[in-house]
């Protein structure tokens, strides 16, 4: 699904960079550009980078909810 329409970034292409070690949005926004045109999608980005990087060590979410 697409999360951010203005870049075409979907649900699957934030998981893969959140696993190949993105822990904040700084780190979506500059890899993939997430949130850095209308920013609409910034709620659901970081939604989703706090599901997946749940308690993990080094997230910048880690504790947050």
């Amino acid at each position: 699904m697409y999360v951010c329409v203005c870049q075409a970034v979907t649900d699957k292409q934030i998981s893969a960079t959140i696993a190949q070690g993105a822990t904040t949005l700084q780190a979506l926004r500059n890899e993939l550009g997430v949130g850095t045109c209308c920013g609409k999608c910034a709620r659901d980005v970081r939604s989703q980078l706090r599901q997946e990087c749940g308690g993990r060590s080094g997230c910048a979410c880690a504790g947050r909810n």
